[in-house]
């Protein structure tokens, strides 16, 4: 079985690049994880979970507290485990509506098609140590 992350020593520009493209960042979920692959493929399986829930609470609050509250738990979800682009745009959402500017439709819907990417990656991931 591979592992999940690749330490870096000195890496190169691109490197870092590539590695901050990825939907989840491997090195800082080695990091948070101590370097344990299998607990690094459990946390992803319930971040899995978890950004599931709560994008679906996201698509069903109504009110300003409640968008507040699940995008704040999205952003910090998403970051404890290195899915940048996850929570980079959750907290772009949640400046937006703290500035006064309602929360659009499409907004959700973006975030959506990034949360579908990222899961898409951890299934991905995941699924390496089923074959």
């Amino acid at each position: 079985m591979a592992p999940l992350s690749t330490a870096f020593e000195a890496e190169p520009f691109t490197e870092i690049r590539t590695r901050a493209a990825r939907p989840v960042d491997l090195v800082h979920l080695a990091k948070q994880c101590l370097g344990d692959e299998a607990l690094e493929r459990e946390v992803l399986r319930l971040f899995d979970t978890t950004i599931t829930d709560y994008y679906g609470r996201l698509k069903l609050a109504t009110s300003f507290d409640d968008l507040s509250l699940v995008l704040h738990s999205i952003k910090g979800a998403a970051g404890g485990v290195g899915a940048w682009s996850i929570a980079e745009q959750a907290k772009a959402m949640e400046h937006e509506m703290r500035s006064g500017r309602p929360l659009s439709q499409e907004k959700i819907d973006d975030l959506g098609i990034v949360v579908g990417d990222v899961r898409d990656f951890i299934a991905r991931m995941v699924g390496q140590d089923a074959a």
